[in-house]
């Protein structure tokens, strides 16, 4: 029997950064009442706040059993006397910082892939993460479903940002270049990657990794989840939140 489930965050659990429906809220609730729960992503710790964390349960003895692995597990935050508490961060130097976003400018002019109008910063520093977003960071904030749609029309095959990361990767190879979400690149810092996290979580937990089933919606090659298959966890791999539903159902029992 597994001990914790493990999600992607952007197009497994939510719409990309988008609250959870209310019935994803009520199954997760659900599911943290029998398992420990983690939910590790590209987004920062912001953003979990943002999009599940005000809306989930406010019970201590649930929230105790929820792991956040924000920025690909390059942060981690447990829930402890009331709070959320940061249990590591590896942030980049000021050096990195500069070569990395150097890099991804040059990314998207090489391979012409910029677009006419964004909507916030296309890159955004987060401390152990650098992720670039060519719509801009907060088309879903400004434009609500209307973002939503840009975003799910612009790139659906990666095919773009695989051509961008790829050029990156050549002017950073001792970074980590890992297409993510319905729209970003994440670079992490040399061996980070979700497998990475998924290490780092079992080491604190005393886990194994048969212990674990992890659920994305980019369980390809080239996508960020990968790597946690690729390490041997068992995975499901999922197209959108409703997928996902129906695999929380199954977990659980729902009729």
């Amino acid at each position: 029997m597994k001990k914790l489930i493990a999600f992607d965050l952007d197009g497994t659990l939510a719409p990309s950064k988008s609250h959870f429906d209310p019935r994803m809220v009520a199954l997760f609730n659900r599911l943290l009442a029998t398992y420990q729960v983690c939910v590790i992503s590209g987004a920062k710790y912001e953003l979990f706040q943002r999009q599940f964390l005000a809306q989930i349960t406010s019970e201590t003895s649930l929230l105790e059993r929820l792991h956040l692995m924000p920025t690909t597990g390059t942060r981690y935050y447990r829930f402890e006397n009331g709070s959320w508490n940061l249990q590591y961060a590896e942030d980049f130097s000021s050096e990195d910082r500069t070569r990395i976003i150097k890099a991804l400018e040059e990314g998207i002019n090489e391979t012409n892939s910029g677009v006419d109008k964004t909507y916030g910063p296309t890159i955004e520093d987060r401390g152990s993460q650098i992720t670039l977003s060519p719509l801009g960071q907060e088309v879903v904030a400004e434009l609500g479903d209307k973002g939503l749609e840009i975003k799910e029309n612009w790139d659906p095959d990666m095919k773009i940002r695989m051509r961008i990361a790829a050029v990156v990767q050549q002017k950073i190879p001792d970074f980590n270049v890992k297409v993510a979400g319905l729209t970003s690149i994440d670079v992490t810092i040399p061996g980070v990657d979700k497998a990475y996290g998924m290490k780092k979580l079992m080491e604190a937990n005393k886990l194994q990794k048969e212990d674990i089933l992890f659920v994305g919606d980019k369980i390809v090659p080239g996508g960020n989840d990968y790597p946690v298959e690729e390490m041997g966890i068992d995975c499901i791999s999922v197209r959108s939140w409703e997928d996902t539903a129906y695999t929380i159902e199954g977990i659980i029992g729902v009729a």
